[in-house]
């Protein structure tokens, strides 16, 4: 009778989740249209980018991506997640405990992209490239700080979980590191989000592992969350995938990347985000590396950093960096998922 009862509810449950997702999908489907026109009537497009974080002219990037920017190509299209995943949760998996965070961080990290995408399409001339690094720096840290608040004094969170190990109390140390944590990810995805399909594949990849992980530790509501967000970002990938139609924009990337990094705080697998995430960190990580090495010693590592860049100038085809980098995010989340069940997160 209690094995029936626990299948019963486990069915209940992957059903919710099921249909959120699918829910999120096919919303997002029906939003594309409208995004589409407007995007194209009111002219979202996307503006290249001609100097690096350092000053230095984009060379090696302008000539792999000409002819990219030779037509016009939409961006903000994250907007579209953004809407579908909020009617979805709000009308149907809305809870204080699981889902204001994530919602928050989608809002807020999606405000400060739309700021950013607004300047580059708006602004004159070629090569707008936005909010100034450091001023987009500092509101994203500051939506991490508020959320982290929330999380410590609010939902009494105070501890991190270390696999094999158990939970170590931290207390109020929490939230400098739940910022860490989220300012991080967000600014990791929006590096990530350079190649048709990339990010979107990406992102998909890790929200599932974290919605599975959710779903063992009984976080219903939250694993609802990460998949109705998986559902939004196929959507996307429909279109997205080369040669993309429209890009997801800053206003995606930063709703998505905020809000994965909450996820990882509430799952309590803040030590399995670097490894479910491991493409995000390659990628963030040979950005920081390139310019840590052109300020340092005035020399490059990689060809072209970020390292799906560096890649493409060595002559792999974009579809093959971006199938293979989502190869090595199947792979890590799978071992995020095996982890966590081994490891104590469930």
């Amino acid at each position: 009778m209690e094995i029936n009862s626990t299948h019963h509810l486990l069915t209940h449950d992957l059903t919710g989740t099921f249909l959120l997702s699918v829910g999120a999908f096919l919303l997002a489907m029906l939003l594309t249209p409208v995004y589409t026109f407007l995007a194209y009537r009111y002219k979202f497009w996307k503006k290249q980018r001609m100097t690096s974080t350092t000053g230095e002219k984009l060379e090696v990037f302008t000539k792999l991506h000409a002819n990219k920017f030779k037509r016009n190509i939409p961006t903000m299209a994250g907007l579209i997640g953004i809407i579908a995943i909020g009617v979805v949760t709000f009308g149907f998996n809305l809870d204080r405990a699981q889902t204001y965070l994530p919602m928050a961080a989608l809002f807020g990290g999606g405000l400060v992209g739309l700021l950013d995408d607004l300047i580059n399409i708006r602004g004159q001339g070629a090569g707008v490239a936005g909010l100034r690094s450091s001023l987009k720096f500092g509101m994203v840290t500051a939506l991490a700080l508020a959320l982290g608040w929330y999380f410590f004094v609010r939902l009494g969170y105070d501890s991190v979980h270390l696999p094999f190990v158990g939970d170590v109390v931290l207390g109020w140390i929490i939230v400098p590191l739940f910022t860490l944590a989220v300012v991080a990810t967000s600014n990791a995805v929006n590096i990530s989000d350079g190649l048709d399909g990339l990010a979107g594949g990406l992102l998909s990849i890790s929200f599932g592992a974290f919605g599975v992980i959710a779903l063992l530790q009984g976080h219903v509501l939250l694993s609802g969350f990460c998949f109705t967000v998986v559902g939004a970002l196929l959507s996307y990938l429909w279109f997205n995938i080369f040669p993309a139609r429209f890009f997801m924009g800053d206003v995606g990337s930063f709703a998505f990347g905020t809000s994965l990094g909450v996820v990882a705080m509430l799952t309590n697998t803040l030590f399995l985000l670097p490894i479910i995430g491991i493409v995000f960190v390659i990628e963030a990580g040979s950005s920081l590396l390139q310019i840590t090495s052109k300020r340092l010693f005035h020399k490059r590592i990689f060809i072209s950093a970020p390292i799906h860049h560096h890649l493409e100038a060595k002559g792999w085809p974009e579809t093959k960096v971006t199938m293979r980098f989502w190869v090595i995010a199947c792979v890590a989340g799978f071992a995020g998922v095996l982890l966590a069940l081994v490891g104590g997160n469930v």
